[in-house]
């Protein structure tokens, strides 16, 4: 048996025998990059307090992975395309580690922020790559299940992330959550080059680099608006970056409508079923991923769970996940994927309207119910849209669809945490300057305590520790009376603190439960959106028969 696999899947007379043990290498890849970005959240305050980080350090170090991960990866999965996507991948995986180990070796925020970057160029080529890989080496009859098992991974990344960043900040430092990587890329290396066999476009025109390049410029000034405004403020930078990122949509559009092989045929969105699907992946991701973002700081500072205990307790999401999977591997086969669509964005819907019930008394059992029915969504509604969005290309360009579909999931992701984060900020603060109206909190800490959730209890603590002085002063003062004066105080302050951590409590409960709301019309409205363009049954199974003729059709040319 040959150490390193080099028969090009092309090349095969039949479907590859270990096809699945590589779709097994390909999911491992899939699974460190998403849990690069979940896995954060839960280590995000270690780093802070090690690095002195500030808010805009921080959101820089989140979200530093984000932008170079969007922008680059349709440029980059047209050249896996052409010249091989399992070199794509190995290059990908080979970045993203060494990313890692820059980002356990930093000790500022700048450093921490470039390796994060670096990471996200390894992401950019690794996840399109993934996806082009599996169409590339499944024959069509075994993609849909394959795809399924793909899109479960990603749901499982999610929830496992901050499971395993928990399990490791409880002996080591935020730096370990960055290493733990290094030997997962190694063993994916190691797997691509056993078990993943090399693919490459049959025939594949010049590359559309201007094409490329502009698309890296409209999508990269999205993402950095989307980041930008709602957090820092619509500043110049902000205003810029929104200009840039409409001039350079506008002229992408208009060269790859002229361009005789353009890096993207952008006529693919007047398909009712790609327009749909794509439509579908960018809504599910704006909810997940800005509900996650919350629920996350709901259970860790709320609730009181560390890091591991908030991780475990997002698990029923990952099982849900996979049971929605198996769902829509049996049913959409049977009811077609207008049916299985529809019904996980209502899902998702449900479970965000769930969340609205969200109060000061609301405890983790509350949040099972919107986790789980979250969950079976997922799972529902992400394989069929995938497998409809890889199934719009040809061979040649499988690499350039999973950029597609990764780029919809990244753009929905970044929406979500903007516009949902921005609003849970927005409505914390509102509801906790109501709640501590009439109290003698100073200025200075109800401004610090409108911060964020993290803060306002920090200032709760704070007012706390005063308490225990005051008791510690009065338990050695020799003047009953100056003991009598200090044990009020310190009755008082720790009265205050109480009062100032339940305000903080209820304000950031009453802002989950307005932000579930907004996020619920948001995802309700894109239902109805999504049903009205995706097609039905019958016209579903024709368009995905042209589809499977398009390869043939085009190789005949």
């Amino acid at each position: 048996m040959r150490l390193v696999m080099n028969e090009p899947v092309e090349r095969m007379r039949g479907p590859y025998a270990r096809r699945w043990w590589a779709l097994l290498v390909l999911c491992l890849s899939l699974l460190i990059i998403v849990m690069a970005n979940t896995a954060l959240t839960v280590a995000a305050p270690d780093m802070t307090r090690d690095l002195g980080l500030s808010g805009a350090d921080l959101q820089w170090v989140i979200d530093g992975y984000t932008v170079p991960y969007a922008a680059l990866m349709l440029l980059l999965g047209a050249i896996g395309d052409k010249y091989s996507r399992r070199g794509a991948l190995l290059l990908g995986l080979v970045v993203f580690g060494a990313g890692a180990v820059s980002g356990y070796l930093a000790g500022s925020a700048t450093a921490v922020i470039t390796a994060r970057a670096v990471m996200g160029l390894g992401a950019a080529l690794i996840m399109p790559a993934t996806l082009s890989l599996l169409a590339a080496t499944f024959p069509r009859a075994e993609r849909a299940k394959a795809i399924t098992l793909w899109t479960a991974t990603a749901g499982l990344a999610i929830a496992a992330g901050p499971v395993v960043a928990g399990a490791l900040l409880r002996d080591h430092g935020w730096a370990s959550t960055f290493l733990i990587n290094v030997p997962v890329a190694v063993v994916a290396i190691i797997g691509t080059l056993v078990l993943v066999p090399p693919s490459r476009a049959g025939h594949h025109n010049r590359i559309d680099y201007v094409g490329g390049l502009l698309s890296v410029v409209w999508i990269g000034a999205l993402v950095y608006m989307i980041i930008e405004g709602p957090h820092f403020g619509w500043g110049v930078k902000a205003v810029t970056a929104a200009v840039v990122a409409g001039l350079g949509l506008v002229g992408f559009v208009l060269w790859e409508l002229r361009h005789p092989h353009p890096v993207l045929d952008v006529r693919r969105f007047t398909d009712r079923r790609f327009a749909g699907s794509n439509l579908a992946v960018s809504l599910f991701f704006l909810a997940v991923f800005g509900a996650f973002y919350y629920l996350t700081q709901h259970l860790q500072f709320v609730l009181g769970y560390d890091a591991l205990g908030t991780g475990v307790r997002m698990l029923p999401l990952a099982g849900a996940v996979f049971v929605g999977s198996a769902l829509t591997g049996w049913l959409t086969p049977r009811v077609g994927m207008h049916w299985t669509v529809t019904a996980g964005m209502v899902g998702g819907t449900a479970a965000l309207a769930l969340l609205t019930r969200v109060d000061a008394h609301s405890t983790y059992g509350d949040l099972v119910t919107p986790l789980v029915v979250l969950g079976l969504a997922i799972g529902l509604a992400l394989s069929p849209c995938t497998d409809a969005i890889m199934g719009a290309f040809p061979e040649a360009e499988l690499g350039v669809g999973g950029a597609v579909n990764d780029t919809s999931l990244e753009l929905g992701g970044s929406l979500g945490i903007a516009i949902l984060g921005s609003l849970l900020s927005t409505s914390y603060g509102d509801h906790l300057t109501d709640a501590t109206a009439g109290s003698r909190l100073p200025a200075s800490a109800l401004a610090t305590a409108r911060d964020s959730v993290g803060a306002g209890y920090g200032v709760a603590q704070g007012i706390g520790e005063k308490a225990r002085q005051a008791a510690a002063q009065a338990a050695q003062a020799t003047d009953p009376q100056q003991a009598a004066k200090l044990k009020e105080q310190a009755a008082g302050l720790s009265t205050g603190a109480r009062q100032m951590a339940d305000a903080v409590g209820s304000a950031f409960s009453d802002a989950v439960a307005r932000t579930s709301l907004v996020g619920a019309v948001i995802l309700g409205v894109g239902t109805v959106l999504v049903a009205l363009l995706l097609p039905g049954r019958a016209a579903s199974v024709t368009e995905t028969a042209a589809q499977e003729r398009e390869p043939v059709d085009s190789a005949a040319h």
